[in-house]
């Protein structure tokens, strides 16, 4: 059983910022179907959430979803890796976490992109997992991506941390049991991350230093 602390990242709006390859790639599929398509402030409200919700919640028919869905997967396997990057501070999180922490990725993209995209950016071999949508039932913020991540680590629910940009990260990390830190660099408002984080940062650095401190006054 580890006892060093383990701290779990999401992706999207909390380590990278891939809005150019998601908004395009909505627009692709949009175009596709001939469906007038949202605006890029409509499509990054909902980033965060798996496919099919987004897709839904954007005006797509039920039974159209997995159509929209096969285009955007196919525009944003060609274009993700140069259209993604580190947010600011990103590299330093992980790399300073590293140092004191495990370290394990819980998204709602797939594993299998998310695996080739940190390893194009340069900071997979920081994490001993990467939980995806394609790895769980329920994805969140259902707690059974973190709970699964925890599993695969070895690390108990006391010791970890889920740092996020929505709501629904910090609600899988609450149900989990998990401390959850919302971070503001992302696609949510501080003010709807402070109704549902146990703390607030304004970016992943941040946080990583806030958990490295609180670990050593704990």
């Amino acid at each position: 059983m580890s006892f060093k602390p383990t701290i779990l990242f999401d992706l999207d709006g909390t380590l990278i910022d891939s809005t150019d390859a998601i908004v395009n790639g909505f627009y692709k599929a949009f175009k596709e179907h001939n469906l007038a398509k949202p605006s890029k402030e409509q499509i990054c409200s909902f980033i965060g959430h798996p496919l099919e919700y987004m897709f839904g919640s954007l005006g797509v028919p039920n039974h159209l979803i997995s159509d929209f869905i096969a285009v955007y997967k196919e525009d944003y396997r060609q274009n993700y890796l140069a259209q993604t990057t580190l947010l600011p501070g990103a590299f330093e999180a992980v790399n300073i976490a590293s140092e004191f922490a495990n370290l394990g990725v819980v998204t709602t993209k797939t594993s299998l992109y998310s695996k080739i995209l940190l390893e194009n950016l340069g900071i997979l071999k920081y994490f001993s997992v990467v939980i995806g949508r394609d790895d769980v039932i329920n994805p969140k913020p259902d707690p059974e991506p973190i709970l699964k991540a925890l599993k695969a680590m070895n690390a108990t629910t006391s010791n970890a941390y889920m740092i996020g940009d929505t709501p629904m990260d910090a609600k899988a990390a609450k149900s989990a049991g998990v401390f959850s830190i919302g971070v503001t660099c992302g696609y949510e408002s501080k003010e709807i991350l402070e109704l549902n984080c146990d703390y607030v940062c304004c970016d992943t650095l941040s946080a990583v230093e806030y958990i490295k401190i609180y670990k050593q006054q704990s």
